[in-house]
């Protein structure tokens, strides 16, 4: 299939916003310049007020601690369902909104919807995510006729199928995925639909949390009416939809300028899925070609591998909008983003791969390793092209998903903890990658360790930056990080690692790859954490007592050995069923470096040799700086022998 992504008045206007007159721009717009931006600032108060009091009133920590959902305004279908204000979400949500909404509406029935009324769907293959990412819609009237929708996709902890809380990627069929809900009525008229709750509590493992999210939901949309409703009855209704209108050709403006500043050519990249939830033997390749021809660009994703047999993949338009989020991000970090993002970006996807799966048999249960994936090829496309502006590779994508049974009886799950899910950022021409944060399409709130281990059978045990991980540049890649967890009671853990065959990520404009990580468990009887009453180490004595979960590893050892290892692959049991005092090791890739690591300031290496992010072989072998002394015994002692790191960077 060919996403084409037209202007939503369609029409081309050739003139730049800024070469408009004040009388061609009232035209345009039905306002001045500054009514119109003064509607734009409104609409994106409204929604992100409607954000912040939703996290405040949620009962969800998915919601209230981890900020996974999103807020937005978008157009009646006039305009074509324009997306014009968000709030400071998800992009992995947001950039998929107005397919969301216009898919939603229209199938339900623009014109069968009432004051009142909100429409709630999750299908991933109407409105992309998955099942958990319901869609909640509510229409805005002035005289009987929409004007608008204000909308938000919420993550809900646990939306049935075979796995609590759903992150697993031996999922084989949407059967196994959860409750798939099309369009429907989620309230009629302001009272709520009592079917519609009775199938989704008949489908939740955790209807008592995700009851009171509900309600605040509605609260939260009705805000947003509210705020739009006010602006129109002050300012009018034509200057509301130009404000609309208006905010996307800005977004889109830019955009064609970002893209037109490139040189044209085909800019072709590509990243690598290790393996899917049935067994080892199939890897998964997405490639992607980019075409610049002027302000445009086109993105084709043919070659990309078949899709996977099991959940990690994703639908066509989370690949569309993954594209379009790595390239706002790349080209021009400050745009305003709206659906005009998109306006010049036509996206080539053939049905039935990994990053465009079919159902019933392409499950996307977790579709943001493909979509990660896909912003990483695209990434690695454009490298060259952006020369200094180039960012190196992440972390890699590790969720991990553990449930288990309290002395009570009473079921426990922890989502999206105690994996890879939080690491390092490659670096960039600005500095240093960051070493602790959510990978770029999600920018989430990382989870605390105090609020899990309150309520889980588990304790987090170190959270520590592994010494020569990030990729050596001028400006160093974020360290991997290396997560250990005590588990109290027997626990099942569903671990989730995609990303450890290949280098870590990558690095540009003459950085270096950082190292890739794994993934290690420790029996009961090796770690005796309470026993010996102290962490484990990561020596190869410590590592070579574990059992591997995943990474390519020595044998003996345990050790990574990227050149000559073996692969552990996650999914050799079907489940890794951990019995109370385990304890589990999560390590994440390290961060792509940026620029030569030869040129990197002599005092920079040694603060790092400082601060245990690079050991002192690594300081000379990595960065050509010899440092001298002890980090261990006497860090404030470390110096530079300045004239042995002249000649040792002079040889090479």
């Amino acid at each position: 299939m060919t996403i084409t992504n037209e202007q939503p008045s369609g029409t081309v206007h050739e003139t730049f916003l800024r070469a408009l007159t004040n009388e061609e721009f009232v035209e345009r717009y039905g306002a001045d310049r500054f009514t119109t931006s003064l509607l734009n600032t409104k609409s994106t108060y409204a929604v992100q007020n409607m954000a912040t009091a939703f996290r405040r009133q949620a009962f969800s920590p998915i919601v209230s601690l981890v900020y996974d959902f999103s807020c937005v305004i978008v157009g009646p279908r006039e305009v074509d369902y324009a997306m014009g204000a968000i709030s400071d979400g998800l992009p992995t949500f947001i950039g998929a909104m107005t397919e969301s909404v216009r898919n939603t509406v229209e199938e339900y029935g623009y014109d069968d919807l009432r004051e009142g009324d909100i429409l709630v769907g999750n299908d991933p293959y109407r409105i992309g995510g998955h099942v958990n990412d319901l869609c909640f819609i509510k229409p805005i009237f002035v005289d009987d006729t929409i004007v608008s929708f204000v909308a938000m996709k919420v993550h809900q902890l646990d939306f049935g199928g075979v796995t609590p809380g759903g992150f697993s990627a031996s999922k084989r069929s949407t059967y196994e995925d959860g409750l798939v809900l099309p369009p429907m009525l989620m309230w009629s008229q302001g009272k709520a639909v009592r079917q519609t709750f009775s199938l989704l509590f008949d489908n939740t493992r955790w209807a008592e949390l995700i009851l009171p999210d509900l309600f605040a939901t509605q609260t939260q949309l009705g805000f947003g009416e509210r705020m739009i409703l006010e602006i129109i009855d002050r300012y009018g209704l034509e200057p509301y939809l130009g404000s609309i209108r208006y905010a996307t050709d800005a977004s889109a403006e830019r955009m064609a300028e970002a893209i037109a500043d490139l040189p044209d050519g085909d800019y072709t990249g590509s990243s690598v899925v290790d393996a899917d939830g049935v067994d080892e033997t199939e890897t998964y390749a997405i490639k992607v070609a980019l075409r610049v021809r002027g302000s445009k660009i086109e993105a084709d994703l043919s070659g990309t591998s078949r899709q996977a047999r099991t959940g990690i993949n994703c639908t066509f338009i989370d690949a569309k909008n993954a594209i379009g989020c790595g390239l706002s991000m790349l080209l021009s970090p400050g745009i305003a983003f709206t659906s005009g993002n998109w306006r010049n970006i036509d996206v080539v996807c053939p049905p039935g791969s990994i990053v465009s799966a079919m159902p019933p048999d392409g499950a996307v249960t977790m579709y943001f390793y493909a979509t990660a994936s896909l912003l990483s090829a695209v990434s690695n496309a454009l490298a060259d092209a952006l020369g200094p502006r180039a960012v190196g590779g992440d972390l890699g994508r590790n969720v991990h998903n553990t449930v288990g049974v309290r002395p009570d009886g009473s079921q426990w799950s922890t989502v999206g903890a105690f994996g890879g899910e939080q690491g390092p950022w490659g670096a960039s021409e600005v500095g240093d990658g960051e070493n602790y944060i959510i990978s770029i399409l999600a920018n989430i709130s990382s989870l605390g360790f105090e609020p899990i281990e309150a309520s889980v059978p588990v304790v987090a045990l170190s959270n520590q930056a592994v010494i020569d991980s990030g990729g050596p540049g001028y400006h160093r890649g974020g360290m991997a990080m290396s997560r250990d967890s005590l588990w109290l009671t027997d626990s099942t853990h569903f671990p989730c690692p995609v990303t450890l065959t290949g280098s870590g990520g990558f690095g540009v404009n003459g950085g270096k790859a950082g190292i890739t990580g794994a993934a290690w468990t420790f029996a009961p009887t090796v770690a005796a954490i309470a026993e010996r009453q102290q962490l484990l180490s990561h020596s190869a004595e410590t590592l070579t007592s574990s059992d591997p979960i995943a990474g390519v590893l020595d044998p003996d050892t345990k050790l990574q050995d990227g050149k000559d290892g073996k692969y552990f692959y996650f999914g050799s049991r079907p489940t890794w069923d951990l019995p109370a005092g385990s304890v589990l090791r999560s390590m994440t890739n390290g961060g792509g470096g940026w620029g030569d690591p030869f040129t990197r300031e002599e005092e920079r290496v040694l603060a790092d040799v400082r601060n245990g992010y690079v050991s002192i072989v690594g300081a000379a072998r990595d960065y050509g700086v010899v440092v001298v002394g002890d980090p261990e015994t006497d860090p404030e002692g470390l110096t530079v022998d300045v004239d042995a790191t002249v000649r040792l960077r002079e040889r090479s």
